[in-house]
């Protein structure tokens, strides 16, 4: 059994470590009205610990797949990309995808075996630089709107603000998605 004195050095020397990584407060991004720029936080925590988990992966591990009814985590990614993309154009924009946007970034807007097979054969950066892409667009349209715009009803009980919930919590799912697929990668 440790000594108290060895059990006390290890925890000042861990304790920092936990304090810089502590995520226990969500702030409102300047340059954004305060209930967007909450989300944007969000959104962007969300995307960074997401590039973090897959940033180095290889090419076998980007295009992994653990059995026949699994998604790879390249696949996952450009669902992501595929989703914030839709959302973007219809709420930011008021439109629906270009057949060239379509073709880009909404051939992932499902996930099946079909869509695992053509997302096949690119580095994780390929979808990364993609989900930077649709994000700056995000940001940028996001920057024009205001919080009556977020509060206000598309249609009757679906407002702005539930729309990029819904982009975000996607993106939470997904992550746990990422990291199960990551736990079962061969050694």
């Amino acid at each position: 059994m440790k000594s108290l004195k060895t059990k006390i050095s290890l925890l000042l020397i861990v304790l920092p470590v936990i304090l810089l990584n502590a995520q226990g407060e969500l702030k409102s991004v300047e340059g954004y009205s305060p209930n967007i720029g909450s989300m944007v936080y969000m959104l962007e925590d969300l995307k960074d610990r997401i590039t973090e988990q897959v940033k180095d992966l290889d090419q076998s591990q980007t295009d992994f797949l653990y059995d026949a009814n699994a998604n790879s985590i390249g696949s996952l990614i450009m669902h992501l990309v595929s989703t914030e993309s839709y959302y973007q154009v219809a709420t930011l924009e008021g439109r629906e995808w270009t057949s060239a946007e379509l073709a880009s970034v909404g051939v992932a807007g499902e996930l099946n075996a079909k869509v695992n097979s053509m997302l096949k054969g690119e580095p994780i950066g390929y979808y990364l630089d993609l989900w930077d892409d649709v994000r700056e667009k995000t940001l940028a349209g996001l920057k024009t709107k205001d919080d009556a715009w977020f509060s206000s009803n598309i249609e009757e009980g679906l407002n702005y603000r539930y729309i990029w919930y819904h982009v975000m919590e996607h993106s939470a799912n997904h992550m746990g998605q990422i990291g199960t697929i990551k736990n079962r990668l061969p050694e």
